[in-house]
């Protein structure tokens, strides 16, 4: 349960979100049934938590961060940090996860397929190597995460739209943390991160970073605009999906302690939960109403 993070839904939340998203915008215009949406979107949220688990997220991470984690208060109790689980094991449980998620791409067109691959291999799996030689980790794992977006789309469509793009690039605005979401959750360990020799966001933009959070929640915003311009979405996913994030980021940056772990980790989980459902629920209603 540690080891996967099942227990902190947040971050598979934070990776299924991308997906229902595009996948909403995606049935939209093709008037897909309910049925078929929602069996969708449960294939997406299944996916979501494997992925999370066993990548960039979790379990990988956790292999090639071990050393790392011994030096960061909040990471040093992880099982391989501490030797609960060694890492033949961890490589073991990571298998089978990937035999899972390569099953549920499996009845994928071949578009689909080929992103979910770049998606589950290279692109998370090369992740925790970035900390090591820039401080724009985040960067890379939100193409990692979002590119799901792109799987979702192309999954019903059997292209990648520009729509389908400019939800993609409002997606890594959202998590990746040169953007807003990883670099809110990087600040919780920055000191120790210092110490330990570990690059992020959240050291690079130093007194900064409020600003800079708040560009990339402004490029957030005007993302999903551009998304629904693009695909033709009505007044509800404007209305809700665009005026309730713009309002909702605006809000969180209000509040937000850049120097109170307790403070950016209860953001950390409120985009996981809440500004993740606001983003869907206009998106939704818009494709119910359409």
């Amino acid at each position: 349960v540690e080891l996967s993070r099942v227990h902190k839904f947040a971050g598979s939340m934070l990776m299924f979100w991308p997906f229902a998203w595009g996948m909403t915008m995606a049935a939209r215009p093709l008037s897909l049934s309910l049925q078929t949406y929602a069996f969708n979107l449960t294939h997406g949220l299944v996916g979501a938590a494997l992925l999370h688990s066993m990548s960039a997220g979790c379990v990988w991470n956790d292999i090639l961060d071990r050393e790392f984690d011994r030096q960061v208060g909040r990471t040093k109790r992880r099982p391989i940090a501490d030797g609960r689980v060694s890492v033949p094991g961890a490589l073991l449980f990571l298998a089978i996860h990937y035999v899972m998620l390569v099953t549920l791409l499996w009845p994928c067109n071949t578009l689909a397929w080929n992103l979910g691959l770049v998606t589950i291999f290279p692109l998370g799996g090369i992740y925790p190597l970035m900390k090591r030689v820039t401080y724009w980790p985040q960067a890379w794992l939100g193409v990692a995460m979002n590119t799901i977006a792109l799987v979702a789309w192309s999954a019903l469509h059997a292209d990648v739209a520009p729509a389908s793009v400019a939800l993609f690039l409002g997606c890594w605005s959202f998590t990746i943390r040169p953007s807003f979401f990883y670099t809110i959750y990087a600040l919780q360990d920055k000191r120790d991160d210092v110490q330990a020799g570990v690059k992020s966001t959240a050291i690079l933009f130093g007194e900064y970073v409020k600003t800079i959070l708040a560009l990339f929640a402004g490029l957030l915003v005007a993302c999903l605009a551009a998304a629904g311009v693009l695909n033709g979405q009505g007044v509800p996913y404007f209305a809700l999906t665009v005026g309730g994030t713009a309002s909702y980021l605006i809000v969180q940056l209000l509040k937000l302690d850049v120097d109170d772990p307790k403070s950016c980790f209860k953001a950390f989980e409120s985009n996981g939960f809440t500004l993740g459902g606001i983003v869907w629920g206009g998106l939704f209603v818009d494709y119910l109403l359409g």
